[in-house]
């Protein structure tokens, strides 16, 4: 090994944060390192800090200007979190996506919506078999996790073996999927593990996760005992949980309907990917129409409060010709997302308005998490018996608090959030340089920055409403008729009693009167003047201060 060359570990999303994972490895002299990137997801937008956005990427610019040396994109698993912009950037990035079959499904679907070629997807068995992307022997190391074939990457470079453990959980039995196999991990640390980066999200769950299987009874009763029509809503992507669900209500003599295009299209997958086996048979929602109430079962989408998904679409009255009514049940079996929780009680309410029995997970008998608790992070540890821990995938607490776990069990551990390059090639993980990170945001069809102004711009005319005035000028460059005012979001009439429009523009038809020739004569100037004045009666009238746009029109 060359003293010259390095190996790095850079993360441009997903350290600091949960969700919008993509992180990079690199080996070779500084500035020439040949790379790979592990996952590149998306996280989702909010009405309050990013309205009318439709997705959120990582920033992967000092990716994008360095692709001539990305020799692969590799993905752990299909969660939109770690597989949502692949499509997106790959006209830019333009390395092959090796994935495992299930998550290769969904990914090749995506690069075919977008324009892509599906055939730069290309599917991958398990370890112990190897890729060869450059300096790196990469390996996918089954996990269990809330969807089916999700890998730890083990990555040998010439600096030693890293493990990149992608979310997981220790499940002996998964209902779907693979289970956590403690032998095959042993297998991997025997040769000696040179830095564990590792998943964060759960760190501060102080007790054992708990199998996916241990819901099978807890949801089988429930459906059973319920009257009426039973609906419940989990993540699409946890084909596991749906299938329980569906088997628990074939068991009590219901008929299954799925209702959502995302659990249509994960149950589909999995079937076509021969990972769903034996799931129970489905009727559509029109024959779910005719059949009695107390004999129909539900599954459908929108567990985090989404306002277009099924389960709003339910709240709000009939959907697809089904409706709820008094004496239903309808279960969450998921955990609300930090952030979701008022769209979640809000449909809630709505259900209880209805007289629709709503059952929750705060008794934890109809959900488990997918991610490894802090015991079993701990266990993974000693497992692994690293050199070195990184934690990722967590906010900057979550990293800290593993960071801690590692330190105290002997682990040399470190600290990398967004933009952090490490140099992992010596003993102890360094710091050896800073990149600039940030998020991209999906505006329709276009990406855009998040400093580039256009939501700051929308937020703005959200709170505070928008004035825009029209002036004309002649051809001597005196004001020609009266300007006129249109205004969006604010208050037909304020304190005065006039016309909110009228007093804007008797304002700016004063301010125009009064108007030095130099100002008549400078757009920038005029626009500055009409702007404060239109402000200053906005606030004397209504107490505010809108945006303002003056359009000038100037005769030839």
């Amino acid at each position: 090994m060359s003293g010259a060359e390095r190996l790095i570990y850079l993360p441009l999303g997903g350290a600091g944060e949960v969700g919008m994972n993509a992180y990079v490895y690199g080996w070779g002299a500084p500035g020439k390192e040949r790379l790979i990137l592990v996952d590149l997801g998306v996280t989702f937008p909010d009405m309050d800090t990013t309205p009318g956005v439709d997705l959120i990427f990582p920033d992967m610019s000092w990716l994008i200007e360095r692709a001539d040396r990305l020799e692969a994109i590799v993905i752990t698993h299909g969660h939109e979190d770690h597989i949502g912009g692949i499509a997106h950037f790959w006209q830019e990035l333009r390395a092959p996506v090796y994935c495992r079959r299930f998550t290769g499904h969904l990914a090749r679907a995506k690069m075919e919506e977008r324009g892509n070629d599906p055939e730069q997807v290309h599917v991958v068995e398990p370890f112990p078999a190897v890729l060869e992307a450059g300096p790196f022997g990469i390996s996918f190391l089954p996990v269990s996790h809330s969807i089916p074939e999700s890998s730890a990457l083990v990555i040998d470079t010439p600096a030693g073996r890293v493990v990149h453990t992608g979310d997981f959980k220790l499940d002996g039995a998964p209902v779907v999927g693979e289970p956590f196999n403690a032998e095959l991990w042993h297998e991997v640390a025997a040769d000696g593990v040179k830095a564990l980066v590792c998943d964060s999200t759960n760190v501060f769950v102080e007790t054992p996760g708990r199998s996916e299987s241990t819901l099978v009874n807890n949801i089988a009763d429930l459906v059973r005992k319920s009257s009426g029509m039973f609906v419940a809503t989990t993540f699409a992507s946890n084909i596991a949980r749906v299938k329980t669900l569906a088997e628990a209500g074939h068991a009590a003599g219901r008929s299954v309907c799925l209702m959502g295009r995302a659990m249509l299209r994960m149950v589909q997958a999995g079937r076509e990917t021969g990972v769903l086996a034996d799931f129970p048979p489905v009727i559509g929602h029109e024959e779910a129409e005719d059949l009695p109430r107390e004999n129909l079962m539900l599954i459908v989408t929108g567990s985090q409060g989404e306002r277009r998904a099924a389960t709003a679409q339910l709240s709000r009255g009939k959907y697809l010709g089904l409706e709820l009514a008094e004496g239903d049940t309808f279960l969450f079996s998921s955990k609300t997302i930090p952030g979701n929780e008022r769209g979640v009680l809000r449909i809630v309410n709505a259900f209880s308005e209805r007289g629709v029995n709503v059952v929750d997970d705060s008794s934890s008998l109809y959900h488990v998490s997918g991610h490894a608790n802090r015991p079993d992070l701990e266990a993974v540890h000693e497992l692994m018996r690293p050199e070195m821990l990184i934690p990722m995938h967590g906010e900057h607490r979550m990293l800290r608090r593993h960071a801690e776990a590692g330190e105290a069990a002997g682990i040399v551990s470190i600290i990398a959030t967004n933009g952090t390059m490490l140099d992992l090639s010596g003993a102890r993980p360094v710091v050896c340089e800073h990149v600039e990170t940030g998020r991209v945001y999906l505006d329709g069809v276009l990406k855009i920055g998040a400093l580039d102004g256009v939501v700051r711009d929308r937020i703005r005319m959200a709170l505070n409403g928008h004035v825009m005035l029209s002036v004309i000028i002649d051809e001597d460059d005196e004001p020609l008729g009266e300007p006129w005012a249109e205004v969006t979001g604010l208050a037909e009439t304020g304190r005065s009693g006039a016309p909110l429009v009228e007093r804007i523009e008797a304002e700016g038809a004063q301010f125009l009167s009064r108007a030095a020739d130099k100002v008549l004569i400078d757009d920038d100037k005029l626009e500055s003047g009409l702007r404060r004045a239109v402000r200053q009666v906005a606030v004397e009238e209504i107490g505010k201060k809108p945006e303002v746009t003056v359009v000038i029109s100037r005769l030839a």
